[in-house]
């Protein structure tokens, strides 16, 4: 995906992901940079310095919190957004018996209406 921002730049939206769950965003369209949780941290901060992002989707099993963890290095900047999403293990976890209802949730907040295949 890539968005006009202003006259002469072009920003792109990535996502920051593992191994697993970056073939689902692959498959759905996505540019996707894969990360361990070892290298995660310094992955987005390449991103951000890169100046080519407008938006940044980073996996919360890599990186907790991503915003908080390049606050420093964003300092001054407004590009790109940091947004974090919920990681695969968020879905299958011990207080999250029902993936299906879980993923319905996600889904119905961020675009407002469930989708039944």
């Amino acid at each position: 995906m890539t968005q006009k921002v202003g006259t002469s730049a072009t920003q792109r939206v990535v996502v920051l992901a593992d191994n697993e769950t970056a073939t689902g965003y692959r498959l759905a369209g996505a540019e996707v940079v894969e990360a361990t949780a070892e290298n995660a941290q310094a992955k987005l901060e390449e991103m951000i310095t890169s100046n080519k992002y407008g938006l940044v989707a980073v996996d919360t099993g890599l990186i907790a919190d991503p915003a908080g963890s390049t606050a420093r290095l964003m300092r001054g900047r407004d590009l790109p957004i940091i947004l974090p999403i919920p990681s695969l293990s968020d879905a299958f976890s011990a207080e999250q018996v029902d993936a299906k209802a879980y993923m319905g949730k996600l889904v119905r907040e961020t675009i407002g209406f469930d989708i039944k295949l």
